[in-house]
């Protein structure tokens, strides 16, 4: 990878900002995706999200779990760290994409009747933290300056 890669890769003049953004909603995406892969915080685990997504349409189950887990939980991890931020809050935009459009779009807007709202709130969080990266309190701008 060249240096111009990765100055646009790590680099990021968001400041402070971008830490009050990425670590509440690294953890949020954390915790979602620990519950599909490992069962924790009342989740059902990779079989029972895997039989679940399959129920709905997503196949092969297991394997849209293991992706949809592992976008959440390593992304959300990423984006406290602030480590390769862009890329993380990019798969987890996306991540959120599918679920507004598989799961909930068909509930409408609010939360409370399995709608959207949730998961457009955290789709927007993800592709601001895509755009303007992890900001001045992050690895990725410690590895910035090293590579600069």
């Amino acid at each position: 990878m060249n240096k111009q890669t990765l100055q646009t890769l790590l680099k990021s003049d968001a400041g402070i900002a971008a830490l009050v953004l990425r670590v509440p909603v690294g953890v949020i995406l954390a915790a979602h995706g620990a519950q599909k892969l490992f069962g924790w915080f009342g989740g059902y685990g990779l079989e029972g999200t895997g039989q679940w997504l399959a129920s709905i349409g997503m196949e092969p189950g297991y394997l849209m779990a293991l992706l949809a887990g592992s976008a959440e939980f390593f992304g959300g991890v990423a984006l406290v760290l602030g480590l390769l931020t862009r890329p993380a809050a990019a798969v987890s935009a996306f991540t959120m994409l599918v679920a507004i459009f598989s799961v909930h779009i068909s509930h409408g807007l609010f939360l409370s009747n399995n709608g959207y709202e949730y998961a457009l709130a955290l789709f927007a969080a993800t592709l601001a933290l895509s755009i303007q990266g992890s900001g001045s309190f992050s690895i990725d701008n410690t590895l910035a300056k090293k590579v600069l």
